[in-house]
């Protein structure tokens, strides 16, 4: 058995037939042995018969999900590469020798692609407008940019794999993130990845709309995309709150003027917000990083590996309380001038300039000491 031909499948009775039928005949014109599989997610409309009546194998998955479905049904495979695809009739099995003959060339992953930009085409009413022109092409570009793959329809469902990538990246997704962790997860992984055209027919289903919900599907799947790159989402965006915090204390300390603008004690508060706020951020990327390889999301990053040797327990508390008794001195000196004036009023920018260093260093330490007892729970499965 070279190829298993995987369907999800729920209710789907009014398209199945048609998917099954073209599965057959695209698969003899590709010339390959094969097999169909109907991964059924509970369908209630007779689907499971229509798909034994072509001569499928249906395969029950009770999990629920888009991904569920497609897992239960590739691990019953048999084949040495597996081509996936909806059964809703948007997709042409027709074009599964294009398929074939990319994955006969030597690549791990062929992904199809509906958009022009990758010499697909979408026929009239196929797709909604704000999928095709903003949600797709924007999703698309993120995925190129952020993780190099080489693609221009993320979310396209008909792909074909060889079953050795498939079992390589340890899938976790059960719903519609499926799809995109799988591009991910192979594009990280530097495998070869080819796109082929193909060209998206209107949805078929006349008893019920379609499973997608833009707004719903399209907010998870930028939340996945930031669980999966959580330096852009908070490592730097806070390293860049960091250095401007920094400059604005290399300015307000010394009280500098320029020009007309004079440098002072507000200057040197909002540097300390934009310093506590992005210490935060590069805390929680390490945190989001550290919690996506423990749950299998991401692969082991060697470079990770090496940066947890030094964030322990040890060295955060280390840091963590260096920077306490570092606040907690400028804290205790600001008093001391208080006392030292009899509890009245004391010279304000004067006063600040100690008070605020103090209270941010004694905030960055307590976070310190906390996120570090947080990694080394959360690093634990890592030994």
């Amino acid at each position: 058995m070279k190829l298993s031909v995987v369907i999800p499948c729920l209710n789907e009775a009014d398209t199945l037939a048609s998917c099954l039928r073209k599965a057959q005949a695209g698969l003899k014109e590709a010339g390959v042995e094969a097999e169909i599989i109907v991964a059924d997610n509970g369908s209630t409309d007779g689907s499971q018969q229509i798909a034994e009546s072509f001569g499928a194998r249906v395969i029950s998955v009770p999990t629920k999900g888009y991904g569920a479905a497609l897992m239960g049904g590739i691990a019953a495979s048999r084949g040495e590469y597996i081509l996936m695809g909806d059964a809703d009739d948007s997709y042409d099995f027709g074009e599964i020798p294009k398929f074939a003959r990319k994955i006969a060339g030597g690549f791990d992953l062929v992904q199809g692609c509906r958009l022009p930009a990758g010499g697909g085409k979408v026929a009239p009413g196929a797709m909604p407008w704000s999928h095709r022109w903003i949600g797709n092409p924007l999703f698309s570009l993120m995925v190129r940019i952020w993780f190099h793959a080489p693609i221009h329809d993320v979310y396209c469902g008909m792909r074909c794999f060889t079953r050795k990538l498939y079992d390589s990246l340890d899938q976790q997704c059960t719903g519609m993130e499926f799809a995109t962790e799988m591009i991910i997860k192979a594009s990280l992984a530097k495998v070869r990845i080819s796109e082929v055209p193909i060209t998206l027919h209107k949805d078929g289903r006349i008893t019920h709309p379609p499973h997608l919900r833009t707004f719903r599907d399209g907010w998870r799947t930028l939340r996945f995309y930031l669980m999966y790159s959580p330096r852009w989402l908070f490592l730097i965006p806070g390293l860049g709150m960091m250095l401007f915090g920094l400059l604005c204390y290399s300015v307000a300390l010394p009280g500098m003027v320029v020009g007309r603008i004079h440098f002072d004690v507000h200057t040197l508060l909002y540097g300390s917000v934009a310093i506590l706020c992005g210490y935060q951020s590069v805390l929680f990327s390490i945190l989001a990083k550290t919690y996506a390889i423990n749950t299998r999301l991401l692969p082991p990053d060697p470079r990770f590996e090496r940066l947890f040797r030094y964030l322990n327990l040890e060295t955060g508390s280390l840091a963590g309380l260096s920077c306490l008794l570092a606040g907690f001195a400028l804290l205790l000196f600001g008093f001391l001038n208080w006392r030292h004036a009899d509890y009245g009023n004391l010279n304000y920018p004067q006063t600040m300039r100690i008070a605020i260093p103090g209270a941010t260093l004694l905030s960055v330490g307590f976070q310190t000491l906390l996120s570090g007892f947080f990694i080394s729970l959360l690093g634990l499965r890592r030994k």
